[in-house]
């Protein structure tokens, strides 16, 4: 019984170290949006009369501006438009890069 518990404890430190590996430098935070690109509303969504929620992870730098992004979730005929709108997004001056996670919600217009 006791080889079966000492062979889980180091299952489960082995998986803890592979985590902790693959996880980013940056830490999720909620940085403040200071300056905002609406998402233009593709033309194919238009006249399909679709609508939904898109969502989109952005690494920020320091300094506000987005270094890059990634699509999360979402309808492919809005995840452009979103990905597009982000990418020009500022955010307030932090001490690090951070990772920030935003959803954009597409209307009919």
């Amino acid at each position: 019984m006791s080889r079966i518990v000492k062979f889980l404890g180091v299952v489960v430190l082995l998986s803890t170290a592979v985590l902790a590996v693959g996880q980013s430098n940056s830490t999720p935070s909620e940085r403040k949006v200071s300056s905002r690109v609406a998402p233009a509303y593709p033309e194919l969504a238009r006249r399909m009369h679709l609508q939904g929620v898109v969502k989109i992870e952005a690494v920020v730098r320091p300094n506000g501006t987005v270094k890059s992004t990634r699509v999360l979730g979402g309808n492919p005929v809005l995840v452009d438009a979103a990905n597009d709108a982000v990418s020009k997004w500022k955010f307030e001056a932090a001490p690090s890069e951070t990772t920030e996670v935003v959803q954009l919600t597409f209307t009919p217009q």
